[in-house]
């Protein structure tokens, strides 16, 4: 595999500009996330790669890539111009927390920063894709709950150990959680990450557990489920290693 893209069953990825390659995390989400509806908006778009798995997944809806960083959001103007999606999904280079939209989002996705160390990486742009400063969860709640229609899903990717405080910062804008999704390496590991979805809709909660690894190291079957529509049989040579949270943002 080239280091400059990452090839998916669809379309490509390429992420040489990106301070955020193509990761574990943007894949998770963006096959387990919820798509219904038209309209569908992805937050820290990134290269695009979540917004690129919507288009897929939702064949009816128009999808909206919006990131802070121009140099970003100029590769995934080109990743979807490559790809076969290109009528339906666009990429706008916005901070969220003034971004307006006329029509509210049946479907937002987000893969959050959540790097908070104080010594960050000399990259900057790297830096701020990873520094949660940057977009602080309470403000990106409240500013999900204005863009989010009525009946729509907001789906995220976080960090395990802070997804309690996360669910609880959602509850308190009117977010209820409807699905959680705990993300294990291996079943002998800690829980990595937490994918969450929420809706203004109070329902019962559907509880779920991903095992990435087999002891062996092979993708497990629930990894290869997940993943099916988008990873190629060749993704063995593509897959990212594992790191600890807040070294890195890919699993």
């Amino acid at each position: 595999m080239s280091n400059d893209f990452f090839r998916f069953k669809q379309f490509n990825v390429r992420h040489d500009r990106c301070a955020m390659k193509v990761g574990t995390d943007g894949v998770l989400l963006g096959a387990w996330g919820c798509v219904e509806g038209r309209r569908i908006l992805d937050i820290g778009t990134g290269t695009g790669l979540i917004a690129l798995m919507a288009a897929q997944r939702n064949s009816r809806a128009v999808v909206l890539g919006i990131d802070i960083d121009g140099e970003a959001v100029g590769q995934a103007q080109q990743n979807v111009a490559e790809s076969p999606f290109g009528e339906r999904v666009s990429c706008l280079e916005a901070d969220v927390l003034t971004f307006r939209s006329e029509l509210p989002f049946d479907a937002i996705l987000c893969n959050p920063p959540f790097f908070t160390e104080d010594t960050l990486p000399a990259d900057k742009g790297r830096a701020l894709a990873r520094n949660s400063m940057s977009l602080p969860f309470a403000r990106l709640v409240r500013k999900v709950c204005t863009l989010l229609s009525a009946d729509g899903c907001f789906s995220v990717v976080v960090p395990a150990q802070t997804a309690t405080d996360f669910v609880g910062l959602c509850l308190a804008e009117g977010l209820h959680l409807r699905r959680r999704c705990t993300v294990q390496t291996t079943a002998r590991k800690q829980p990595r990450r937490a994918l969450l979805c929420f809706s203004k809709q109070q329902t019962a909660c559907c509880e779920e557990q991903l095992i990435l690894l087999n002891p062996d190291g092979s993708r497990s079957e629930q990894y290869k489920m997940i993943t099916e529509e988008f990873y190629l049989d060749e993704v063995k040579s593509q897959e990212f290693r594992v790191k600890k949270v807040g070294t890195s943002r890919k699993m």
